[in-house]
């Protein structure tokens, strides 16, 4: 069985074999599966589902700051506004390279399960992109200015849309502790696995009971961040 911590290299080598003019072992049920998941992204894509006017706590912001989280779920005004048909784009082309990153995993013969698998930690539901070799998996593409954080280990000073925190809920769920994120750089096609330190990663359970006392109060929490000097 293959181990997690070779995975980017297991990836890098099962492709290399493209040099010498080798065909990669891509069996046809690969292919038709990789097809079938391109399908599901195009229709999932152009029949977007309807964007609730309602903001709940979710396994996705669960670990955003605290400030923006009383906003977000206390706010009178609800009212969505339009995307730039831009970021529909990118939406697009972000779901497609997942797909390729599960495929590259799958022909360097890791083993991949419960993708998309539902979880509720206390009540707050998400949906995890998948396990590879038994550990909870986060997939991601970043700009090669975000994907330094994941590569070198740093995203734990910088983490501004919560990705620890949501990691931790996945884990709690699954009962491992030992997940991480494989992340694509966009602009390269390098790849990374960060695996972040135990203590790295929330409590999700005190994290959720912190959030959810804070929105008793009519009042939102300090800021987050100093005044800067004008």
């Amino acid at each position: 069985m293959k181990k997690l911590n070779t995975l980017v290299a297991d990836i890098y080598d099962s492709i290399s074999v493209l040099n010498d003019g080798t065909a990669l072992n891509v069996s046809e049920e690969d292919i038709d599966n990789f097809g079938n998941a391109m399908k599901e992204v195009l229709r999932n894509w152009s029949h977007p589902k309807e964007r609730s006017s309602k903001n709940n706590l979710r396994m996705s912001n669960v670990g955003r700051p605290m400030r923006q989280l009383w906003y977000d779920l206390k706010s009178e005004d609800k009212a969505q506004l339009p995307l730039d048909s831009s970021v529909f784009i990118k939406f697009l082309y972000g779901h497609i390279l997942e797909e390729v990153v599960l495929l590259l995993v799958k022909l360097a013969g890791h083993d991949i399960s419960a993708e998309q698998e539902e979880v509720v930690v206390d009540g707050v539901k998400g949906h995890m992109d998948c396990k590879i070799d038994g550990e909870v998996i986060d997939i991601k593409t970043a700009s090669g200015f975000a994907f330094k954080k994941f590569r070198d280990g740093t995203l734990r000073d910088d983490d501004p849309f919560g990705y620890m925190a949501q990691l931790a809920g996945y884990e709690e769920s699954a009962e491992t502790n030992e997940g991480g994120f494989l992340v694509l750089n966009k602009e390269t096609g390098e790849l990374a696995l960060h695996i972040p330190e135990y203590l790295d990663k929330p409590n999700i359970r005190s994290k959720i009971t912190k959030i959810r006392n804070y929105l008793k109060f009519d009042e939102p929490p300090d800021r987050c961040y100093d005044d800067i000097p004008d």
